[in-house]
């Protein structure tokens, strides 16, 4: 099946055609660890890292290339270190694990190369070289910087002019600057500062300029796909463009894919507004599982307003789709590949909000499923479906007993209290046991099957 990709190139859905199928490569910009990653952060991982998994399934895993960088030299990491009085890889160490940890809960695909900018110091070093030999970039005071006015096609992926761009940017106003939108490749370290010996004296690389050196070395000069939010098309993406065209005089990405922002209830995720969801807290407060329902509910182009509403949403949809597995329990599920419906919508673009919508068919199917074949045909669908995307992975009744998030036995205790009470006909006593496991967050069932119980969200 072909995979259909919107092209931030050309702002056109176009056939994705690697440049060899033999070996499918995607970049995707990695995080900065200076702190923990917020739920915004956390969208391009998982948004891109199932397109990794649908370009693994088409091509053949061994033939896929996925790299996700890691950041661990930065301005931001260097204030986190200075203010702690650590070295920087005390800080980027913690939070490099932090994060791997909260992706793996989320169910974000793990990239096939991981670089760090660190560890690629003297590839940054050698494109730097290589710019100033190709009349693209010159040093000057410790500093090299790229010349923006040696680049015609600058700005074609954001569609700015350079007049634009530097009126809509803050740029730094140096006098050491031929032109105010020249960015910098390397830059001076003072003594408290990590620094690195260069042929411009002791030093470190500019943002822009790790993410080309580390993608050329582990991916090749021209890569198939590079992607991440649309907050990074100017500068970052822009920059790295037009240094690693000019020092490798070949394009150097042939698909641009950007995911839309978050928004907290209609309004900009910022610190300044103080609305920044920490990821690590909503994984202690809420299923992984709701989490990447509700960051892959959306096209993944579009905005995303996250809201307590929209949890609910996430974890109603979620138990619902559970809640066919439970009753199913007892059917072994058929060997069942992923349905076609599913895999076509992932196909046209990642429509995810149309891959959701082809699971919810199927869990109605297999709510409708009246024989042990048609169950178990049915079961093994919605499993493997589930799987694609990443959901329906927990067991049906840990689902909804909340994991190891509850006592089992105090819960069983009073369920069993109620039983006695309702058997007695004092129906004020099982009401007020009713109350009180209502606000221990746990929702009761009375049914043909007995009574059951579930986690709710408080």
């Amino acid at each position: 099946m072909s995979i259909r990709l919107h092209n931030n190139l050309t702002r056109c859905v176009e056939e994705f055609s690697p440049l060899d199928p033999g070996r499918v490569t995607m970049y995707v910009c990695g995080p900065t660890v200076y702190h923990h990653v917020h739920i915004g952060n956390a969208r391009p991982y998982v948004v891109f890292g199932l397109l990794a998994r649908l370009l693994r399934r088409v091509y053949g895993a061994e033939h896929v290339v996925y790299a996700r960088n890691v950041t661990d030299v930065d301005d931001k990491i260097n204030a986190a270190a200075l203010a702690a009085g650590v070295p920087i890889d005390a800080i980027t160490g913690r939070y490099t694990a932090a994060f791997r940890e909260d992706m793996q809960k989320l169910g974000a695909d793990v990239p096939d190369v991981e670089p760090h900018a660190t560890a690629h110091i003297a590839e940054i070093i050698a494109m730097c070289e290589k710019l100033i030999a190709n009349g693209h970039a010159y040093a000057v005071e410790g500093h090299v910087l790229f010349d923006v006015t040696s680049c015609p096609q600058y700005g074609q992926l954001s569609r700015r002019s350079v007049e634009d761009m530097i009126a809509g940017a803050r740029v730094e106003v140096a006098p050491y600057k031929k032109n105010p939108a020249d960015f910098v490749l390397w830059k001076p370290s003072t003594s408290e500062l990590p620094g690195w010996e260069s042929p411009w004296g002791r030093g470190r690389p500019g943002w822009h300029i790790e993410c080309s050196a580390m993608a050329a070395a582990h991916l090749g000069a021209t890569i198939d796909i590079h992607a991440g939010g649309n907050d990074l098309m100017f500068p970052h993406h822009e920059n790295e463009i037009a240094q690693s065209t000019c020092a490798n005089r070949r394009q150097f990405a042939r698909y641009w894919l950007h995911n839309g922002m978050l928004t907290f209830d209609g309004r900009k995720m910022s610190k300044s507004l103080g609305n920044v969801l920490q990821l690590h807290e909503l994984l202690r407060r809420h299923p992984p599982e709701v989490l990447r329902y509700l960051l892959l509910r959306a096209h993944y182009r579009q905005p995303l307003d996250w809201s307590d509403e929209t949890l609910k949403q996430a974890r109603a949809t979620l138990d619902g789709w559970y809640g066919v597995l439970r009753d199913l329990a007892d059917v072994e599920a058929a060997d069942g590949d992923v349905p076609a419906s599913i895999e076509a919508a992932l196909c046209d673009d990642l429509n995810t909000p149309q891959a959701f919508a082809e699971l919810a068919k199927l869990a109605d199917e297999a709510r409708r499923a009246v024989s042990t074949a048609e169950k178990r045909n049915a079961k093994a669908t919605l499993l493997a479906g589930g799987e694609l995307l990443g959901l329906l992975r927990e067991d049906p009744e840990r689902w909804f007993r909340g994991g190891e998030k509850v006592e089992e036995s105090e819960i069983e205790s009073l369920l069993d209290q109620r039983r006695a009470a309702r058997t007695a006909r004092d129906f004020k006593r099982a009401d007020e046991i009713r109350d009180r496991l209502a606000a221990m967050g746990i929702a009761i069932e009375d049914g043909p099957q007995g009574t059951r119980w579930k986690v709710v969200e408080r």
